[in-house]
């Protein structure tokens, strides 16, 4: 396709630049706090529509309006089909089946259900998708009895919400992911009521399931995991652990089905076919050679697509050997540019949301660079020519790879040089070979997955070496909105030919993505984060130069552990390397839960806990300890030298002292401790900013104790939805009639609070960082719906 215009000065109608105009468009949308009504974004499409059909000159701002417009619209359905408030935590018996690969792990099976369109289902469930837990849903006696296969049927009661989310700095956003994903509820099934298995499994996911624990079974050791996801795409049994090694290597991109996989798949077929018409030459007569060739290959991807689950990567792939087959059939010679265009605008225009998801932006911009290099590329030796595609790749996504995850790997091109060609050129068409094989005949692919697991061996150790270096992957501080196009600018000028002047200053323009403003307190000035961890609590308190952590988030007996979600990766996005004290309040799992997860990303020295709490390594916390970091003075009020160990009761009170305020972290103490504190010292319990105890329970917050602290905010850690009702409506009524401003992270997401000679300020998460699918919270909060059973 040529990118010159039919007509003088306007832009070809499916181009390089549409494709760039209508990611503009949907990427403005997704980037608004709130959507406009739908028959306004309908009358927007048509007009868009109208300028990319008709327009010379308005072409180009047709096509953004269209984007802009059919994304939102997207994104107006996706929210409409979520859970209704007023059905929010109840009981539905729904049928359905299950879909795509089901999670499997020690006390529960996760997965995702498509609920049947018959009239016996909830009107507004039909034809909805559900994310499930099942938790203990492996029966002991007889393993098979509950197990959740892909493609079966079944008949059960779930309890229900609509998708939420915690909202942290650094945090996944699984609304964001809910909404790209257009998932209606996440819930989990009522084991105690009827469940009954309708149909067995069946389908392409079924066939899957089956392929990946032959895997198992006819390959030995830990590599077995590794070849179910270079043949599958199948990646549920790697841990954290190997996740671990991946991002520090940068090899995530790699390790499940991609791109050249299917376009490995698709060369074999179209090869096969070419053989074949070779050996057959009358078949010539009806259809010509290379035609043929285009078709199968065009099969052979359509086909690999669906084992690999239709993954973002894997659908890029098949549309643009769909576009190459076109212009085949219709011979036109057509730039790899051009059908790179033709896949993104074909995938904006079926599925605009897939901007949410970063394998979206990883997959073309990686090709684009590419691209954009390979006529650098072709006329030098294949090893310079394959560094310097390593190179334009490495440095073309690393602002990508900043913001999308925070963190860079240093180790990734060195492990990528590696890689890239053993992985690609041997591990990953024995793994596929493998496949095929086992395809065909039941037991023939097991030599070449064994043979892909020696060769995987062969180089895993080398990547685990590299991922255990101090400096194997950094991380970075979240940046602002402007990072990212500066270091793409800057990235573009370094990678222009050599003679192009002025490249010293393009370094310049990363400083903002690499060295973003953390916006430390000044000296004699402190800062409280506390961070959106469910139903617990953890705090960051920071200092000019040195952080203090308030206990850790809660674990759970299914695998939750808000250490390593949340607290960990909310101190990396605010550029916290290390911790200068830690305190865990008491040992009850919702605060200390997270200990191990801190413990293993972060050197806790010193660490304070009540005596008697079991937590290793700690030092009591006894009242009237105080110490003094960057002219802020930080004191324990509770417990004092005798005071028994009574779990909440014994709970560490921090007070955090500056010379423009100060603030009271309480724990789970109750009534009895806060009217202690108040006759003891009455004058140490006053302050600007105050912890909530108890996450807001009844039996907290005594009203003598409140108005004694004086505070301007009452911070409340609680979780959405939780059972015990935290906050409770009395007790923030309590502390708004002593005149303080209430802010709960449940419905706020992470708080920050900055105690500076300007005086005390407070802000939520989603509030300075507003997103549209937050819309709808802020709606139900606004009309009155109880964001709490």
């Amino acid at each position: 396709m040529d990118d010159r215009a039919t007509d003088a000065g306007a832009a070809p109608p499916f181009g390089v630049a549409i494709a760039f105009a209508l990611l503009a468009g949907a990427t403005a949308c997704l980037c608004l706090p709130a959507l406009p009504a739908w028959p306004w974004l309908l009358l927007a499409l048509g007009v868009g529509i109208a300028g990319w059909r008709y327009g010379r000159h308005a072409r180009i701002p047709g096509v953004v309006l269209a984007g802009f417009a059919l994304c939102g619209l997207h994104a107006v359905f996706a929210l409409s089909v979520q859970l209704p408030p007023e059905h929010e935590r109840a009981d539905f018996v729904v049928a359905g089946r299950v879909v795509q690969l089901p999670e499997h792990e020690e006390r529960r099976t996760r997965f995702l259900f498509r609920v049947d369109r018959d009239a016996a289902q909830p009107a507004f469930l039909r034809g909805r998708l559900l994310r499930l837990s099942w938790y203990d849903g492996w029966d002991g006696e007889d393993p098979r009895r509950f197990y959740i296969a892909p493609g079966s049927r079944w008949r059960f009661t779930a309890r229900l919400r609509a998708p939420r989310g915690l909202r942290n700095p650094g945090w996944f956003d699984s609304e964001k992911h809910a909404l790209a994903r257009r998932l209606a509820a996440v819930g989990y099934v009522r084991d105690a009521d009827p469940v009954e298995r309708l149909a067995s499994a069946a389908g392409i996911d079924a066939w899957r399931d089956g392929l990946a624990r032959r895997i198992d079974s006819a390959v030995p050791g830990a590599a077995s995991r590794y070849v179910r996801a270079l043949a599958l795409g199948d990646t549920r049994r790697l841990g954290e652990r190997d996740w671990e090694t991946l991002r520090a290597t940068g090899l995530t991109h790699l390790i499940a089905i991609s791109g050249f996989h299917v376009g490995l798949v698709a060369g074999f077929f179209a090869l096969l076919a070419a053989g074949v018409w070779r050996l057959l030459p009358t078949l010539g007569r009806r259809i010509p050679r290379p035609q043929a060739a285009a078709f199968a290959a065009f099969a052979g991807a359509l086909f690999y697509a669906a084992v690999a689950g239709w993954a973002l990567p894997t659908v890029r792939t098949v549309l643009m050997i769909a576009v190459v087959v076109a212009a085949r059939l219709w011979r036109r010679p057509l730039r790899v540019a051009d059908s790179l265009a033709l896949a993104a605008i074909a995938v904006l225009l079926v599925d605009p949301l897939s901007v949410l998801a970063a394998g979206f932006w990883l997959s073309f911009a990686g090709v684009a660079w590419l691209v954009w290099c390979l006529p650098h590329t072709r006329e030098q030796p294949l090893l310079r020519g394959f560094l310097s595609a390593q190179w334009v790749a490495t440095l073309g996504l690393l602002p990508l790879t900043v913001i999308l995850f925070g963190q860079a790997s240093l180790a990734g091109p060195l492990a990528n040089l590696v890689a890239i060609p053993w992985w690609s050129l041997v591990v990953v068409p024995l793994s596929l070979l493998g496949t095929g094989l086992e395809a065909l005949h039941m037991g023939a692919g097991t030599w070449a997955w064994r043979l892909a697991a020696r060769c995987f061996d062969l180089s895993w150790p080398l990547f685990e070496w590299l991922a255990s270096g101090r400096f194997a992957l950094w991380w970075l501080p979240e940046a602002r909105w402007y990072a990212l196009p500066l270091a793409l600018l800057g990235a573009f000028w370094l990678l222009l030919p050599r003679g192009v002047p002025g490249k010293a200053l393009a370094a310049l323009l990363w400083l903002p993505l690499l060295w973003p403003d953390r916006e430390l307190p000044r000296e004699g000035e402190a800062e409280l984060v506390v961070f959106d961890a469910g139903q617990g609590l953890s705090v960051l308190v920071r200092t000019a130069r040195h952080a203090l952590l308030y206990d850790m988030g809660p674990a759970a007996a299914d695998g939750y552990d808000a250490g390593e979600r949340v607290v960990v990766p909310a101190l990396q996005a605010l550029g916290v390397r290390r911790l200068d004290a830690a305190v865990v309040s008491h040992g009850d799992d919702d605060h200390a839960g997270g200990l191990e997860a801190v413990r293993r990303r972060f050197e806790l020295a010193p660490l304070f806990a009540p005596h008697g709490s079991g937590i290793a390594g700690a030092a009591p916390c006894l009242a009237g300890t105080d110490w003094e970091v960057d002219g802020v003075r930080f004191r324990f009020l509770h417990p004092t030298l005798h005071f028994p160990y009574l779990r909440n009761e014994a709970s560490c009170v921090l007070r955090i002292e500056t010379a423009h305020g100060s603030a009271l972290l309480t724990g789970d103490i109750g009534e009895v401790i806060e009217r202690g504190l108040l006759r003891d010292d009455p004058v140490a319990v006053r302050a600007e900013v105050v912890l909530v105890a108890h996450h807001g329970s009844a039996s907290s917050s005594d009203p003598g104790f409140v108005a004694a602290t004086g505070a301007d905010y009452a911070l409340v850690a609680s979780g959405y939805g939780n059972r015990f009702g935290h906050p409770q409506e009395r007790v923030v009524g309590r502390w708004e009639r002593a005149g303080a401003e209430v802010l709960d992270t449940a419905p706020g997401g992470a708080l920050r609070v900055r105690i500076t000679r300007d005086g005390v300020t407070a802000t939520s998460r989603r509030r300075t960082h507003p997103r549209l699918w937050d819309a709808v919270r802020r709606q139900e909060n606004a009309a009155g719906t109880p964001s709490r059973d």
